[in-house]
């Protein structure tokens, strides 16, 4: 739990441009084109509770792809995208063998399903509502034949 709190206390929010093609942020990244999609095109997603919290498990099916998820989706970049989340405490767990990422955001629910304050009590639309935001995402993985369908 202080790995989480120390996470929080030292994460800053960024924002992300909406520009339909530009330079991705990273170092060495300079010719990289992006295009402005939702992350559901290469992205899949579950989601569930815990009690009072709540459960993000997100994945791809490339190691490019997960190369790229694990820079992006940070737990400020999932502050960012999920602002209800922005107070709480929030767990990153990389998974790097299945190529996905497991967060945990603590209290998000409140005192559980029970006490349902919340219009998704059970945190079962959270994955799909991290997968509906306009994010940038690199185009050579929007257009990279990947065998199976796409979650």
């Amino acid at each position: 739990m202080d790995q989480a709190r120390s996470a929080r206390s030292s994460a800053t929010p960024q924002r992300m441009s909406r520009s339909e093609t530009s330079t991705a942020s990273r170092p060495n990244a300079s010719s990289t084109r992006v295009s402005t999609t939702t992350p559901a095109t290469i992205v899949g997603a579950r989601s569930g509770d815990k009690g009072g919290n709540a459960n993000v498990g997100v994945w791809v099916r490339s190691q490019d792809e997960f190369a790229w998820l694990d820079g992006f989706l940070t737990v400020a970049r999932l502050r960012d995208l999920l602002p209800e989340t922005r107070d709480l405490a929030v767990t990153r767990t990389r998974l790097p063998q299945i190529r996905a990422l497991n967060f945990v955001v603590e209290g998000l629910l409140g005192e559980g399903v029970a006490y349902a304050a919340r219009f998704d009590p059970q945190a079962k639309a959270l994955g799909e509502w991290l997968r509906a935001r306009h994010v940038d995402v690199p185009t050579r993985l929007l257009s990279e034949p990947v065998e199976g369908p796409r979650p």
